[in-house]
């Protein structure tokens, strides 16, 4: 059971980066961010349900994995307010326009 979770936090995280790098608009990137978290999520709670050595699950994995929701939520938050000024500023959500607002 333990590789099939890793499997799916692999390919989650695969699937994120890719269209994170492939992609210009800034909602995609912000929610294939999203998804490489999630990715992130389901290895930490695999390796703490699986643990390494010893009996008892250690409950590590989810703590950092419930960081990291949290993490992930300010992240959205803060990026949501990005696009949203960039797109009144701009008239566009291509990642390319910020190139442009330095020479503003």
């Amino acid at each position: 059971m333990l590789p099939s979770l890793l499997a799916l936090g692999a390919a989650l995280f695969a699937l994120g980066l890719v269209g994170f790098v492939t992609r210009r608009n800034l909602i995609i990137i912000f929610l294939c961010t999203e998804l490489m978290f999630q990715g992130i999520v389901v290895t930490l709670v695999a390796f703490g349900r699986y643990p390494l050595a010893g009996n008892t699950p250690a409950v590590d994995g989810q703590m950092f994995s419930l960081f990291l929701l949290v993490v992930a939520a300010a992240e959205a938050a803060l990026a949501l307010a990005m696009v949203v000024l960039l797109f009144r500023y701009r008239g566009t959500l291509d990642a390319n326009v910020f190139k442009q607002l330095r020479d503003a």
